[in-house]
């Protein structure tokens, strides 16, 4: 019998969406107001779904504090109040759309978990826009 269980945690984070390939003509035709070279900030919203077996010694899918403990050390310490493009290393080279933060975070959160899991990832960039990752 699988089980999801959901954690939802905010972080706040600075980005440029740009692209080097592009002439800055493109980039603003592209991005928009999102390509402002002194970046911007958003208030994200991140819920991390894990599904599991429900272990019958503790009654857990996955121990919530467990989970609380790594989505911090691993992705809110690693993100919050940070200018993604300038202070993340995993987007040195990778345009941080809210896609690729989605994904990204996904693999870090990936690492850490324990294989039997399965795991998603949504991330709200604004109240209206939001991405899931895998999308399955």
């Amino acid at each position: 019998m699988k089980v999801t269980v959901s954690r939802k945690a905010h972080f706040n984070a600075a980005h440029r969406l740009h692209n080097s390939a592009l002439s800055p003509e493109e980039n603003t035709k592209i991005f928009g107001k999102c390509n402002n070279p002194y970046y911007h900030g958003h208030n994200y919203d991140l819920y991390v779904k894990v599904t599991g077996e429900i272990d019958p010694i503790t009654g857990y899918v996955i121990d919530m504090k467990i989970l609380k403990d790594i989505m911090k050390e691993h992705v809110l310490d690693r993100l919050d109040h940070k200018n993604l493009n300038e202070e993340v290393d995993e987007f040195k080279g990778l345009n941080p759309t809210a896609e690729n933060i989605c994904v990204v975070i996904w693999q870090i959160l990936r690492d850490q978990l324990e294989s039997k899991f399965d795991l998603k990832v949504i991330l709200y960039e604004t109240e209206r826009n939001f991405v899931e990752y895998p999308s399955i």
